[in-house]
């Protein structure tokens, strides 16, 4: 059973929010969405001829291409051209933050599906055919698969990034426990459901049209502009929508669609490339595996006074995103905790498999994943509850953050509280303490899972967007962002924006597909700042948009602007209904020749980061949020349920609370996911073993949690956020961190001689091997 309640304390939340927003509060996508109406790049009518591509990849993790021979392939009918390297009339060069991955593999591979060439036919079939004549000789190079591997060999993506604060060295010698581990957490693998894919047409005059599954259109239009050895003008990206990215398209979708630009560049022909589920698996990368070491010290009292971890961070062959993803750990390392002294490393290690990626979360989860770990193994020796050495040092307002930034509007105590008073925490522990002393084969479990999650780019650059706004001379609006709908229902809220600043149906608007011709030099839909960014444009768009209106209807009907009112499709004079309808002021507007198209420009204020001194103020705001997790151990099975989570979040003043809740829900679900059963495996040589759903899980209707309950905070809301109405893509997915404590709390009930270990995903065999160790 799924609640989200808003009981009578928290109440006023609602009444705060305008009615005009609440028009709708479901993903206007929905509806097109189960009548399978949708439209996903594979859905794009093609044109007569239009060639279909498939990869040819490599079948090594690390070597010297020493011989391919093609002309098999080559000569199947229906082949019509096989490209590589030689190709490339640009750079053969994709790597965005760091120059470091070639398009194609050109005399090495570095990876297991390393891209090598591109099969171009008049079939997906014969293509795949042709792929399987392809002989190929490869000199194999020693592999490397983990972090700690690539360490020991030296073998680094960049320079290793520190943060600190005070002095922890110093720190250490007042501390009365001192408690030093390691811990690793695994891969996570997107499995959106739209694979993949992209579609190129020539146009006139040299000009590509790209329909891209991508959470960036501007990184592949900039891209392909650069393979191509042409001008960005004479490529156009276009995305009506993804089928889930989660982190997984922000990058990784660029190389699919320059392949069949590329391709069109030379034929003059479309060419479509759809990966099937298996070439993505192997070809693509994950969330970055870490192994961590931390030592953490604190006070008789329970409070942290020093804490130091080194992360290394399993980046693959190339750098992809991992330098901005290593970054985001930092900046999370101490969760929702006030630590005055810390030290914290993160080493971006290069290995043998493919260049691991963006991945909801974007880094933080693995840095909060280990502070709660050191919470836990402290909590353990000296004989506490972790939740009390949690609670003992919550952030609190004005708190300094290792990065320097002031901590302000903080609601780190107030979630936390309200979810011990609104789900009654005491009745919660002495159900879970009666439980275990009634039952020997089955033990509850119990934790708690603070969050603490800053919200923008961590790039200040990349914090800014446009919209462009067109009404029409029917009263119709046309909207235009860089916002990807990938299912977080940012449409919607879009839409929501316009409705409430015209006061008209929402049925009134639309938005157009996101597109490199209309909204450019944009960033990416990703950091859960696509709302706020897009949105503050939208709104500046719209109220500029407005403001002409009134001038032309305080002149029509002969009083001052400050008098006019948009109501309902009407306007309003101090308070009264004319007999101005909206329709009516669109055409006066239009006759008096006054602009009804708005090109606006929105960059999050205040923020800034000094990289030569890894200080400063990031993040617009953060998130805050408070889950306790209850799970039911079958302790001769080592199988669990998660018998309910129970959420107290920070949702501002949410704008569409159905929308939000199901990010919560189903980031929630994800991160549940990444600590319990995703497990992501390659072997020695750097084969992908999980290369299906049969050998990778992710969860289901079964796995989920019985009940989920998330109970919006009373706040004031930020004004950094669009209407105050804060950031949820992200957030949300670290309340799954708790479910392996809470997981291992049950072990322990059941086995008091299990040694607390920290190695992720907490899946069933680890369960069960802890259960009976030392027994």
């Amino acid at each position: 059973m799924h609640k989200h309640k808003t009981n009578s304390t928290l109440g006023s939340k609602l009444d705060a929010v305008s009615k005009s927003l609440k028009q709708s509060i479901k993903n206007l996508d929905s509806y097109t969405h189960v009548r399978g109406e949708s439209l996903y790049v594979d859905d794009v009518n093609v044109r007569q001829g239009t060639f279909h591509a498939v990869v040819f990849d490599s079948p090594k993790a690390h070597g010297k291409i020493k011989h391919i021979d093609y002309s098999k392939a080559e000569a199947l009918e229906g082949v019509e051209r096989i490209f590589t390297y030689k190709d490339v009339p640009g750079k053969n060069q994709i790597g965005g933050i760091i120059p470091d991955e070639p398009l194609f593999a050109e005399n090495d591979v570095h990876f297991w599906g390393m891209p090598i060439a591109l099969i171009v036919a008049e079939t997906e079939f014969i293509a795949r055919k042709a792929r399987s004549l392809i002989d190929i000789d490869i000199e194999e190079l020693p592999v490397i698969t983990t972090a700690k591997q690539a360490k020991a060999n030296g073998s680094f993506i960049n320079a290793p990034r520190s943060f600190s604060l005070g002095d922890t060295e110093n720190a250490f010698k007042d501390c009365e426990y001192i408690f030093e581990g390691e811990t690793f957490s695994n891969g996570q693998e997107h499995l959106y459901i739209e694979a993949q894919g992209a579609y190129a047409e020539p146009l006139e005059n040299g000009n590509i049209k790209i329909t891209s599954s991508t959470q960036g259109p501007t990184a592949v239009q900039k891209t392909t502009a650069q393979v191509l050895g042409l001008a960005m003008h004479k490529i156009e990206v276009d995305v009506t929508r993804l089928g889930g990215g989660f982190g997984g398209k922000e990058d990784q979708a660029t190389p699919w669609a320059v392949m069949v630009a590329l391709a069109t560049f030379h034929l003059n022909q479309s060419v479509k490339l759809i990966l099937n589920r298996h070439d993505d698996l192997r070809m693509t990368g994950k969330r970055h595996p870490y192994e961590s070491s931390y030592k953490i010290g604190l006070s008789k009292d329970l409070k942290i006074l020093a804490y130091e971890a080194e992360f290394l961070q399993n980046s693959g062959a190339a750098a992809d995103l991992s330098p901005a993803i290593a970054e985001r750990t930092l900046f999370h390392a101490t969760n929702s905790y006030f630590v005055p002294n810390v030290t914290t490393t993160v080493i971006s290690c290069k290995t043998n498999l493919p260049p691991n990626t963006a991945f909801r979360g974007f880094g933080g989860p693995q840095g909060m994943f280990v502070i709660e770990s050191a919470i836990a193994k402290a909590a353990h020796e000296i004989g506490v509850s972790p939740r009390q050495i949690q609670e003992a040092n919550l952030l609190d307002e004005n708190d300094t953050f290792s990065y320097g930034q002031i901590a302000k509007k903080v609601e780190a105590k107030n979630t936390w509280h309200s979810a011990k008073k609104i789900f009654n925490i005491e009745d919660l522990e002495q159900e879970v303490e009666d439980f275990n002393k009634n039952n020997s084969s089955f033990k509850k479990g119990l934790a708690f899972m603070p969050i603490t999650f800053g919200i923008s780019f961590t790039n200040t650059p990349m914090n800014h967007a446009r919209a462009l706004v067109h009404i029409y001379l029917d009263g119709s609006i046309g909207i235009s962002t860089a916002a990807v709908e990938m299912g977080q229902g940012v449409n919607t809220k879009m839409m929501q924006i316009a409705a409430d600043v015209f006061s008209i149906p929402i049925e009134k608007i639309k938005i157009e597909t996101t597109n490199t011709t209309r909204v450019a030099n944009t960033s990416p839909s990703a950091a859960s700042s696509t709302a706020d960014l897009n949105g503050k444009a939208t709104l500046k768009a719209c109220k500029a948009l407005l403001e002409r209106l009134k001038t032309v209807a305080s002149e029509d009907l002969n009083t001052s602007e400050d008098q006019i009112e948009l109501k309902d499709e009407f306007v309003y004079v101090n308070n009264k209904k004319s007999n101005l309808s909206w329709t009516e002021l669109i055409s006066k507007t239009m006759l008096k020749r006054v602009a009804l198209t708005e090109n606006a420009h929105y960059a999050t204020p205040e923020i800034h980061f000094d990289k030569t001194k890894e200080k400063g103020h990031p993040f617009a705001y953060h998130v805050y949020g408070t889950a306790i997790i209850t799970t039911t151990l079958d302790c001769i099975r080592g199988t669990y349920e998660f018998d309910s989570v129970k959420i107290v979040h920070d949702y501002g003043k949410s704008m569409s609370e159905g929308i939000d809740l199901g990010q919560v829900e189903g980031a929630l679900a994800q991160g549940i996911g990444w600590m319990t059963m995703e497990e992501i495996a390659y072997n020695d040589d750097g084969k992908l073993l999980s290369n299906a759903l049969s050998t990778y899980k992710i969860p289901d209707i079964f796995s989920v949690p019985k009940e989920v309950e998330v109970i919006p905070v009373e706040t004031d809301g930020n004004d950094m956020a669009i209407l105050k109405s804060k950031a949820v893509g992200e957030p949300p997915l670290m309340y799954g961190i708790g479910a392996y404590f809470a997981i291992q709390n049950a072990i322990k009930a059941f086995n008091p001689n299990y040694d607390l270990k920290f190695h992720a995903p907490m899946t069933p065999e680890k369960v069960l091997m802890g259960l009976y160790e030392n027994n």
